[in-house]
């Protein structure tokens, strides 16, 4: 065999080869996509739960904080609709369905739905515990975002544990005593 013939060979079978290693490469994303959107899915599932409680929430809080805790829970409701809009077009991206019915998002989000409505002390307590449960949620979903390398899903997640702590810090400052007494005396 000349020269030419095994560059020949040598071609056809490292083409071959590369073309084995992205069918298998193509299959581990697929099954990594797949993963990912279904962590996704949890994290659109608590969000959007979450979004229905806070709404709820504006909707009919009443007493002394009527005005502040309406207007932060307006504004807390509308970040979460934005944030399940963004998922769930992640989830598309990935090539995946995004789940879109209250069922679903029953069987999905870790967040338990209010019964009975509470006092606005007790809105503010649940709605505590629900942003640290969503954040607790999207750290899990990144770490299955990091295993894929899935860069733009991590900064997506990023962001959603990010805001959930925000919004848990407003609201957990709003239920503290302020402990610092009146000042320095002069």
């Amino acid at each position: 065999m000349n020269s030419i013939g095994r560059h020949y060979n040598f071609e056809r079978r490292g083409r071959k080869e590369v073309s084995s290693a992205i069918g298998i490469e193509k299959a581990i994303t697929l099954n990594q996509d797949a993963q990912v959107a279904e962590a996704l899915s949890r994290v659109l599932a608590d969000t959007l739960t979450l979004y229905l409680k806070t709404h709820n929430f504006q909707w009919n809080v009443i007493g002394p904080m009527f005005h502040t805790l309406h207007l932060m829970f307006e504004e807390q409701y509308n970040e979460l609709w934005l944030a399940g809009d963004a998922i769930a077009e992640r989830i598309r991206a990935l090539g995946c369905i995004a789940p879109g019915s209250y069922r679903e998002f029953s069987k999905l989000s870790y967040l338990q739905g209010t019964e009975a409505l509470p006092s606005a002390t007790e809105m503010i307590a649940e709605l505590l515990s629900d942003h640290k449960t969503c954040a607790r949620t999207a750290r899990w979903a990144l770490s299955v975002a990091r295993t894929a390398v899935d860069a733009p899903t991590e900064d997506l997640l990023t962001q959603r544990v990010m805001a959930h702590e925000k919004a848990a810090w407003m609201l957990r400052s709003i239920l503290a005593e302020d402990r610092r007494g009146d000042g320095p005396t002069t």
